[in-house]
């Protein structure tokens, strides 16, 4: 059995225990992720071809390694203006292994396993100490400096209030149809867009379009804009 995987912009067809390298994804040596969309699923029985893509169909990958290929030489040069440049390069990749290819409706025996998601967990927490330090300085003072903490709270309440659901549309390139598709996926929100690594947009299939219009950068800036 193969599959025709599209990761990175690019097409691969591999089938199980095939080792590739591809470009670089979010993630440590021994995580198990899952490389999509499918495009093709070839066996015994005969070729499906997706439309674009083949729904339930999954690809399943052990990260065996994150580095950087060979160095590469760029040489400019422009005749008669005394010009000439040399710079190196070495491409960032990642070399997974091949652990499953799941068919459409059977369920996957290689669990998903990722180590990405535990940073930023702990660092989230962090916000919270920085609130509550600057009340702290102000109990020493008079009675007249004990009402002024009451300002921060005010602020602070109309923050914890923002819609349940932000505007996906406000995104150049996501139409009615993709923000729906984006919402039933759990992405409900600009600072969640903000939030994605290499990993979030290549499990939905959004990769080319999020860097292509700059999502990222995007959702940054009207998250900022609704919170203030």
């Amino acid at each position: 059995m193969f599959a025709v995987i599209k990761t990175g912009g690019k097409q691969y067809r591999v089938a199980a225990g095939d080792e590739i390298r591809i470009e670089k994804l979010e993630g440590q040596p021994g995580d198990t992720l899952s490389l999509g969309p499918v495009l093709m699923l070839g066996s015994d029985e005969g070729v499906t071809v997706g439309s674009p893509v083949i729904d339930g169909a999954q690809v399943i990958g052990e990260l065996l390694d994150t580095n950087r290929a060979r160095k590469i030489i760029v040489f400019k040069k422009r005749r008669r203006k005394n010009y000439r440049r040399t710079q190196g390069h070495r491409q960032w990749g990642t070399i997974v292994r091949i652990a499953e290819i799941v068919m459409p409706g059977a369920k996957a025996k290689t669990a998903l396993k990722t180590t990405t998601a535990a940073p930023a967990e702990v660092e989230a927490p962090k916000a919270a100490p920085k609130a509550k330090a600057a009340p702290k300085a102000a109990a020493p003072k008079k009675a007249e400096a004990a009402a002024k903490p009451a300002a921060p709270k005010k602020a602070a309440a109309k923050k914890a209030a923002p819609a349940a659901n932000d505007d996906l549309t406000q995104l150049t390139g996501v139409g009615p149809s993709l923000a729906k598709t984006l919402n039933e996926a759990g992405v409900t929100s600009f600072a969640q867009v903000a939030a994605w690594t290499a990993a979030d947009m290549e499990a939905l299939g959004v990769t080319a379009k999020a860097e292509k219009n700059g999502w990222i950068e995007a959702a940054k800036a009207l998250a900022s804009g609704t919170e203030g």
